[in-house]
């Protein structure tokens, strides 16, 4: 979620849809069209992969639909403000949100007073996963996880670790790898992956949780060492870092990344669902998307809306676990 790349990319990208990209007609979901501006809600700033993701299915939808596409960027409160947005539309297939696990897995659990339940949202589809990353400052010694585990056990008050703040997917994937593995360490919480980067590049913190970027350029210039990245599979970006499955055997379910996804208000008719899953897959099986996606760190994770419902369905009860042993409840704010 805060890895960045530029709008002008973006936008390059984005002009590059001509009528050769248009998806054919061919089923009647396809026939679904709206009538109006399609108004795309990204409940995070501009830049980061959320908004990414949403430029990106824009450009596409305008393309292929012929009406515009604008993203609007509802930043705020753990991106329940923009979500909360779209649970108040209506299910036309004017109002679109892009998700992540943010407002949509994590926030159910851990928020005491949220404003929309799950129940409000249809799953169109995810687009991208991205690895979550452990690593680790060069002065520790550490490289990998079973050395991360031995160094805990040996040493149970020496090390901490930080994240981009208390109840962000980082925060829960190694409060996760602990409850686990039945280890402790103090948790230093920042205010934003920034901060938190730069506690790890100076040593104030000795482990770091991060998303894929911006640590991953760290790793290459020897400025950390990485552990583990958190999917069940290596990343095509860094195949030589293994995952956390690979660490102990304690940890072979072990899954989380970041992800985004979209969604429509639940009352959107099949028709609409079933139209816009279609462009998504049409959107991911294009060869400039394709390499957007890599440039990102990510892979596209292109599903039914039944697939999708699952999956985010399981991501809101795993993540439910991990909040209700850690103890966390906070307030939207």
């Amino acid at each position: 979620m805060t890895h960045q790349l530029s709008r002008r990319r973006v936008l390059t990208a984005a002009a590059g849809l001509s009528t050769a990209a248009l998806l054919p007609r061919s089923s009647d979901a396809a026939d679904w069209r709206p009538t109006e501006t399609v108004r795309i809600i990204v409940p995070a700033a501009p830049g980061g992969s959320t908004d990414v993701m949403g430029r990106l299915l824009a450009a596409h939808l305008q393309a292929n639909w012929g009406q515009p596409a604008v993203v609007e960027n509802r930043s705020g409160a753990g991106g329940t403000i923009g979500t909360a947005e779209v649970v108040r539309q209506k299910g036309d297939g004017h109002t679109v949100l892009i998700g992540n696990p943010g407002p949509n897995a994590i926030a159910y659990s851990i928020y005491r007073n949220m404003t929309y339940k799950a129940d409000q949202l249809q799953p169109v589809s995810n687009l991208i996963r991205i690895p979550n990353i452990v690593s680790a400052h060069p002065s520790t010694g550490i490289k990998s996880i079973p050395e991360l585990i031995a160094y805990i056990k040996a040493n149970p008050d020496k090390l901490t670790y930080g994240s981009s703040g208390i109840g962000q997917s980082p925060h829960l994937t190694f409060a996760w790898f602990l409850q686990l593995t039945g280890l402790k360490m103090v948790h230093v919480p920042f205010r934003g992956a920034g901060p938190a980067l730069q506690a790890g590049l100076a040593g104030d913190i000795q482990i770091l949780s991060d998303n894929l970027y911006p640590s991953l350029p760290q790793v290459q210039d020897g400025k950390l060492n990485a552990l583990a990245v958190t999917t069940p599979e290596r990343s095509a970006s860094a195949p030589e870092i293994p995952t956390m499955r690979e660490g102990a055997p304690e940890l072979a379910k072990f899954d989380v990344s970041s992800w985004f996804g979209v969604f429509l208000p639940k009352s959107a008719p099949a028709p609409i669902v079933d139209a816009l899953n279609t462009q998504i897959k049409a959107m991911l099986e294009r060869d400039d998307i394709k390499k957007n996606i890599a440039n990102m760190g990510a892979r596209s994770d292109y599903g039914s809306p039944q697939q999708f419902s699952d999956f985010v369905a399981a991501e809101t009860a795993k993540f439910a676990g991990i909040i209700k042993q850690e103890g966390l409840q906070m307030d939207v704010n």
